[in-house]
């Protein structure tokens, strides 16, 4: 019964992990929808000489030139004059990825800066002032791109890549600042008007993926020139942490290159501050931006500037928050997405100052530009709670949120005024008027905030204004300034409009167009006024236009309690499997507002709403599903979902009608910035229709969540579980009982009590620091459960790849044992001279010493040099081969034992404790563990192996220092502890007597599954190798040195038994009757003789004194 319960609880792990990893599968090879425009260029490369004293002649670098006619590069070199941007392609990446960004650089420079967004109907006056919105009225100077062409090389899979590319930028950065002086050089010599104009001091620095993380590399190379490099901007790249943080080196990089930038900015960690000024960083901003939750190589936790930048120097967005774009997109779509691509070269293009035709020197002022053209800033205006940003405004301040004096309306005499009496207030078309609603009337009865939804654009399609009383004139500019009249316009947030409305013929209903911006006052900010106008523009008539889009504004007073939803974690699990339902009546808020406990980033939500009704009495009733569903399109705009946490960038979501809602965020990971237990969902939806609103929990979504977001943490923690697999076994091996198989061991661990004890106390002693180190840790209530969930998973994975291992090893010592005896059952037939001569000469070459006696110095000498001078990868598969044929023949010991008739089974020993099968079992059951704990850590370095066999024949390099360290460590734990012998590693700790505590090998494999456990929390697994190198190391040392430490201790012990023995000659027959009964303690001159390391055995008066481990017997 205790088998069966063992094996099922294993095999209820293993399944329910293979489904997880299935759902998880299937929802990531799903295609995903970005909506991104494709991006069109007529591209040419220019080669940049590269000359003869440079190393590294496998890379090159070239100029992008937009344009389809050819072109002298010659003549085009010798014209530099541009602002020099160099971008650097990722992991497997090409050069020629730089065409999207700089054909549209190319084309914004042409067509010269963007005009503020207006809407197409909006009839408006711009006047030659456009410094008021931060814009210059044409660029001065254009964006030169270079690109550096690294040959498609995986640097994200190994260290040694990553260093060499940071050099070669480094080169690529003096080579260009050169090219420059040289281009001018000629054109001097040519008598060029262009000659004077001064040659660039700086580079901008583009990178994509592992591309961006060399940029920052690059600028704390020691060979970097000082203020090469000032403007960093990253594309979905890496800073934290590795993507595949797999390989020592790779991580040991990582934490180098961030190490130094903490330092280039005075980091001060105890009071959380940075002090950037007179640091060799003090002039470089850094803009990160992630490709948001689509982007599954490179998670936005890892994109993250936060501890490496202070906020005064770097920015990090999602390209879902960035404006116009609202988009999330995938890692290589980042690169070409239209709308993102056109963002980012206006916004390079801006930071070039008219006057010098340069950068900015200020890094304030770049990174102003850069956040006021990237960042809308939309989560930070969306809380109902929280305070509004401004009480009672001054009159210094009254013009703060008012439209730009360059945007004037046609006629700024509007048509007859229209007095609202509904809390809701519609608006179907751009009739040119002023609504007026009371705000002390309608914001009655608790519907005391506002909220306006609309396709117009702010200021020039529609104007909104706070009265504090009715007055004679209708025209705000002739309102005295003292009578407080607020326009509170510019507080409207945009938000990403769906597809435009399609009219199928002209003069037929048309759907009603998606919102493009809402605007939401509390009642901090209408405390104080009398009315709230929303005032129109007038509808433009102009001759041959097209018919124009349909118009759409509602807006409406309303409590917010009325529409808040709170769902705990009980009722987000019970919707897992029955969705929970809302049912939304006409005249509804028109903001409804949910509130998860749980993070969406975690636990992914599917909405769904269904139109139910219009309030059109009598004419839905004869019509069909998709009949009404048409007619309640036409009269209620589409509804619109803004999902975010304190954690993730808003993610905006029109037209939703069924969806599932994520937000960028990773709650429960230890060691990053703080993440958001609570997940805040708004539903913008017209309270002249009713919904249906289902809302459930996403089975597949959240497996694909789970598995992108904690996938580091799983990898390490399947080597803490070989470490407790280790441990199990060596122990049961220090207490002389049976080594448990693999599985049995990982049965005893899942365990209540070892559960509890390995999982648990590292997980509170995280729990612990996170009260010394608050910054460390989001929520307790989400990091248990999530880390003990990834263990669970761990072990998961780790039954089914010893199940499958040990299946194999099965079925080929069966074959092998099989084959054996049909082998000699035939040589018993049919023997041959020739045969049998081949036989003895092979069993007699197996018995030779160099062979049967070195085994472990054998494969030493091939493992070692190849980690150290090759590459690891192939050392450890040597190594892993050692192990597998050590265990097959353990294993075909034991089945052919068992083959054997019971006569022949019995062991030649009648003392000994165990039989021959018994032992060889045990030996295979640790050397499988032994080699499942290896197999993972080889498995860690493929990727590099994958890296390295494409450099093949283009110029290797040895691998880095601390890898073939690590991995020689590695190498010497699976020679001198293959088998858990008792002797290794067995002292007593300073400060105890000689039989106190001692440090036994099961407690060694205890603290390295601790660390373990530790460090993958800290999305590092790589430091693994460290406790496995330093077991390894430490037992090779101890089995070196301590035979003749033992024999040391012992040898005047044994001397005094001897003498004892002798002297007791006389009464020799007594002894030898009183002989078996006697006990493993003696007492002797020297006091009594406890658990001998060695046998030793001494002839002396004729007397054979055995002196075993545990029992001493004299014979």
């Amino acid at each position: 019964m205790g088998g069966f319960k063992e094996h099922l609880r294993l095999g209820i792990i293993a399944i329910v992990t293979i489904l997880g990893v299935l759902l998880a599968l299937n929802q990531l090879l799903k295609p995903v929808p970005n909506g991104c425009a494709m991006t069109y260029m007529y591209p040419t490369y220019i080669p940049i000489a590269t000359p003869a004293n440079v190393s590294s002649e496998k890379y090159g670098l070239f100029l992008y030139h937009e344009g389809w006619q050819q072109i002298d590069f010659a003549h085009h070199l010798k014209m530099l004059s541009g602002v020099p941007v160099l971008f650097i392609p990722g992991n497997g990446g090409s050069y020629k990825q730089v065409r999207s960004l700089a054909s549209e650089s190319f084309r914004a420079y042409q067509g010269g800066p963007l005009e503020p967004t207006f809407y197409q109907e909006a009839s408006f006056v711009e006047s030659d002032g456009s410094e008021e919105l931060g814009l210059p009225n044409q660029y001065s100077r254009m964006l030169d791109w270079f690109a550096v062409d690294l040959e498609g090389e995986h640097s994200a899979m190994d260290g040694r890549i990553l260093e060499e590319h940071t050099e070669y930028v480094v080169y690529s950065i003096h080579r260009i600042l050169d090219q420059y002086k040289e281009s001018q050089e000629l054109r001097i010599k040519d008598g060029s008007k262009e000659a004077a104009d001064a040659l660039p001091t700086s580079i901008i620095l583009v990178g994509h993926s592992m591309g961006g993380f060399v940029a920052r590399a690059a600028l704390i190379h020691s060979h970097l020139r000082k203020a090469a490099v000032e403007t960093i901007l990253t594309l979905s790249s890496p800073h934290q942490y590795p993507p595949v943080a797999l390989q020592p080196s790779l991580g040991h990089f990582f934490s180098h290159v961030n190490g130094e930038w903490k330092k280039g900015y005075n980091t001060d960690k105890s009071h959380d501050t940075f002090s950037a000024a007179g640091t060799r960083l003090s002039n470089v901003i850094v803009v990160s931006i992630a490709g948001g939750i689509n982007d599954y190589q490179v998670r936005s936790t890892l994109t993250s500037l936060d501890g490496i930048v202070p906020p005064t120097h770097g920015l990090t967005l999602g390209s879902s928050g960035v404006n116009n774009v609202w988009l999330s997109m995938e890692h290589q779509t980042i690169l070409w997405c239209n709308q993102l691509v056109v963002q980012v070269s206006h916004t390079l293009l801006s930071i070039i100052d008219p006057v010098i035709g340069r950068p900015f020197s200020s890094t304030k002022k770049r990174l102003s530009v850069f956040s006021k053209m990237l960042d809308s800033a939309t989560s930070q205006a969306l809380s109902l709670t929280r305070p509004s940003d401004y009480v009672h405004m001054g009159s210094q301040e009254k013009d703060l949120f008012s439209c730009p004096a360059t945007v004037q309306w046609a006629h700024d005499e509007l048509d007859k005024d229209l007095y609202i009496k509904s809390n809701v207030v519609t608006v179907l078309s751009m009739d040119g008027r002023r609504r007026w609603l009371d705000i002390r009337e309608l914001g009655s009865g608790g519907r005391d905030h506002f909220v306006l939804v609309t396709n117009l654009a702010p200021c020039t399609g529609v104007r909104v204004h706070l009265w504090p009383g009715k007055l004679n004139s209708s025209r705000v500019s002739e309102v005295p300034g003292s009578k407080r009249i607020i326009e509170v316009t510019r507080k409207m947030i945009p938000i990403p409009a769906g597809a435009a409305p399609r009219q199928v013929e002209p003069g037929s209903q048309m759907e009603q167009a998606a919102p493009s911006s809402f605007l939401l006052l509390k009642p901090d900010e209408l405390s104080g006024f009398h009315f709230l106008t929303i005032s129109v523009a007038p509808r433009p008539t102009i001759s041959g236009r097209p018919p124009p889009a349909a118009s759409m504004a509602v807006g409406q007073f309303f409590n917010p309690k009325e529409g808040e939803r709170n769902f705990s974690p009980a009722m987000l699990l019970h919707s897992s499997y029955i969705p929970k339902d809302i049912n939304l009546e006409e005249d509804h808020a028109l903001v409804q507002k949910m509130s998860f406990s749980i993070s969406l980033g975690l636990l992914p939500m599917s909405l769904s709403l269904q139109t139910t009704g219009c309030g059109i009495k009598g004419s839905t009733a004869d019509k069909s599903e998709e009949e009404q569903n048409k007619l309640c399109k036409s009269r209620c705009f589409p509804p619109v979902v803004l999902a975010w946490d304190s954690a993730s960038d808003l993610r905006v979501i029109p037209n939703v009608y069924s969806e599932t809602i994520v937000v960028d965020s990773s709650p429960a990971l230890w060691g990053l910035a703080k993440g958001s237990e609570k997940t805040n969902v708004l539903l913008l939806a017209d309270p002249h229709c009713s919904y249906r609103v289902g809302v459930s929990v996403s089975i597949s979504a959240a497996a694909s969540r789970f598995i992108l977001l904690y996938s580091s943490q799983i990898v390490g923690f399947m080597l803490s579980i070989m470490f407790f697999v280790l441990m199990q076994q060596t122990h049961a091996w220090e207490v002389d009982a049976s080594v448990p198989s693999v599985l049995h061991s990982l049965e005893m661990n899942l365990r209540l009590k070892a559960f509890l004890l390995l999982s648990c106390v590292p997980v509170i002693l995280c729990v612990f620091y996170s009260f010394l180190a608050p910054d460390q840790l989001s929520s307790v209530t989400s990091f248990v459960p999530i880390t003990l969930l990834c263990y669970l998973v761990a072990n998961g994975l780790v039954i089914l790849v010893v199940f499958v291992s040990k299946w194999i090893f099965y079925l080929l010592a069966v074959l092998h044992v099989l084959l054996k005896r049909r082998w000699q059952a035939w040589e018993s037939t049919f023997s041959s001279s020739f045969v049998n001569q081949i036989l003895r000469f092979s069993s007699s070459f197996n018995s030779t010493k160099i062979i049967k006696g070195n085994t472990n110095v054998i494969v030493a000498l091939i493992t070692i040099p190849l980690v150290c001078f090759v590459h690891p990868a192939i050392g450890l598969s040597i190594l892993l081969l050692s192990h597998a044929i050590h265990a097959h023949s353990s294993l075909s010991s034991v089945l052919a034992a068992n083959f054997r008739s019971q006569a022949q089974r019995k062991d030649a020993c009648p003392t000994s404790a165990k039989s021959f099968s018994d032992s060889q079992l045990e030996t295979f059951n640790y050397r499988h563990g032994v080699f499942i704990l290896h197999l993972f850590a080889t498995l860690m370095f493929v990727p590099s192996l994958v890296a390295w066999l494409q450099r093949i024949g283009m110029g290797q390099n040895f691998p880095w220092f601390i890898d073939s360290v690590l991995c020689v460590g590695l190498i010497l734990h699976g020679l001198f502890g293959s088998k858990p012998n008792i002797n290794y590693v067995s002292f007593s700790l300073p400060g105890f007597r000689s039989n106190g505590w001692e440090l036994e090998l099961s407690h060694m494999y205890l603290i390295a599954g601790y660390y373990s456990f530790m460090i993958s929390m800290s999305l590092a697994p790589y430091k693994a190798f460290y406790p496995l190198a330093w077991i390894g190391v430490t037992g090779s040392t101890w089995e070196s040195i301590e035979p003749q430490i033992k024999f040391n201790e012992n040898e005047e012990e044994v001397d005094d038994l001897a003498a004892y023995a002798v002297s007791n000659d006389n009464s020799e027959s007594t002894n030898a009757n009183n002989a078996s009964d006697r006990e493993s303690e003696i007492k002797t001159p020297s006091g009594p003789v406890r658990h001998l390391m060695y046998p030793w055995v001494f002839m002396g008066k004729k007397q054979l004194i055995v002196i075993s481990i545990n029992t001493l017997n004299i014979v």
